[in-house]
């Protein structure tokens, strides 16, 4: 099974423009900061998610409930606040127990900055000193085009393309993307 190496946290983590936060793991005492930081964030990004990050009561059970081995929050803090969520899951057992999967939410001032991208970078690599062999990531192609092109430029190919499968907040149909990174020998030589 793997174990996460966790020990180079907090990092400070520089962004394009020169801003500065600090990433580390989530805590349970980060529940109310986290919960502030999904109420932030505009509905129609918030409706993509897996669940109703909104609601006080998944923030609690997520607090409660940290399994670092299960589902990895890995949060941007500035002046002590989140500004970004990036969370590795994965199995621990079966058939799938060595693909990590990567979800991402970054603040609305934070975008575009970089901050997205470096903390699917640490995602991957904890991932692939773990053990890992690939991690997904999944984007509504429309809604999210440019999380679709900063895991393209991370290495990150298109698995699989299925039409209308989401609906955006109107309700209307887009297409969810199924993006790939393959770890080891092939990220190794990725990181240059």
């Amino acid at each position: 099974m793997p174990v996460y190496q966790l020990t180079r946290y907090p990092k400070e983590v520089v962004l394009r423009d020169g801003a500065r936060v600090v990433a580390r793991p989530m805590v349970r005492e980060d529940m109310q900061r986290l919960l502030a930081f999904f109420i932030r964030v505009d509905e129609a990004d918030r409706h993509y998610l897996k669940e109703d990050v909104t609601s006080p009561k998944v923030a609690q059970q997520w607090s409660e409930g940290l399994d670092y081995d299960r589902s990895l929050p890995l949060l941007a803090l500035a002046d002590g606040r989140v500004v970004a969520d990036a969370t590795l899951h994965r199995r621990r057992a079966g058939a799938r127990c060595h693909v990590g999967e990567v979800r991402v939410v970054v603040d609305p001032e934070y975008r575009n900055r970089g901050l997205g991208t470096a903390l699917i970078s640490e995602l991957a690599a904890i991932a692939y000193e773990a053990g890992l062999e690939r991690l997904t990531y999944e984007v509504a192609a429309r809604a999210q085009t440019t999380a679709l092109q900063t895991a393209e430029r991370l290495g990150f190919v298109r698995l699989a393309t299925l039409p209308g499968y989401i609906k955006d907040v109107k309700g209307s149909p887009d297409d969810l993307v199924i993006m790939d990174l393959p770890l080891g020998r092939w990220y190794e030589w990725w990181q240059f």
